[in-house]
């Protein structure tokens, strides 16, 4: 891979704060933690070469096979919504390439980051060790979450789903956990709302979590947690 040339990594740094100042703190983004996160991890490391002029613009950016690196805007405000306190357990389910799950660790998260996808395992084991390195990456089906690691502090779905699988919503810390994602219901294919979940009222099932819907979004749909599409006759 050929090393970026300075005057790249200044145009890059620059690309930076401009995200932060014209699309991160404009939409009611306020942790400093991730005010800094965002001005000093690259983004442009997090995807494919040839996709780094990409990086920072005011969308997503498509990664092949359905996936893509979330805005600026949406992954900020979803890990806000988390609100990762130090020492804190953090599932990243969808982590792509690592980057949401490096601004969950520069939170003060103990982070797993969950990802299927081979190439994009690829680019998470170059980044996350060199920014994110207490962050641990481990290969397996998203759907499945990763039970063995349960209870979680915090889940992060990282792309949108029809609704929170109830598999998943049971690997959450009964006892205070949030989970973040963006959610778009029905037929829609793209637009939705991301959203805050934690667990229901006593005496319900551990599955069943109280949606809190925040802000308007729009994000890719996660295919690995896509519903089976149902039979017909």
């Amino acid at each position: 891979m050929d090393q970026p040339s300075s005057a790249n990594l200044t145009d890059f740094a620059s690309a930076r704060d401009h995200m932060v100042d014209g699309q991160v703190r404009p939409n009611k983004v306020i942790d400093p933690r991730i005010i800094r996160a965002m001005r000093a991890i690259p983004r442009e490391r997090f995807v494919p070469g040839h996709l780094a002029s990409l990086a920072y613009a005011d969308e997503d950016v498509p990664l092949g096979r359905g996936r893509a690196l979330m805005e600026p805007m949406v992954i900020a405000r979803l890990v806000q919504l988390a609100r990762v306190r130090d020492g804190e357990r953090v599932l990243v389910i969808g982590a792509g390439p690592g980057y949401g799950a490096a601004l969950l660790a520069a939170c003060g998260g103990q982070v797993t980051a969950l990802e299927e996808d081979e190439a994009l395992l690829a680019i998470a084991r170059r980044t996350l060790p060199e920014f994110a390195p207490g962050a641990a990456l481990v290969a397996g089906p998203l759907a499945a979450g990763q039970g063995g690691g349960a209870p979680w502090d915090v889940i992060l779905i990282e792309g949108a789903v029809r609704a929170i699988p109830p598999g998943i919503a049971l690997q959450l810390n009964p006892d205070g956990g949030r989970l973040v994602t963006v959610l778009t219901p029905g037929n829609a294919a793209s637009g939705g709302q991301g959203v805050l979940a934690e667990p229901g009222q006593p005496n319900t099932p551990n599955a069943v979590l109280r949606a809190q819907p925040v802000f308007d979004c729009a994000t890719p749909l996660l295919p690995p947690l896509l519903p089976a599409p149902a039979f017909q006759f």
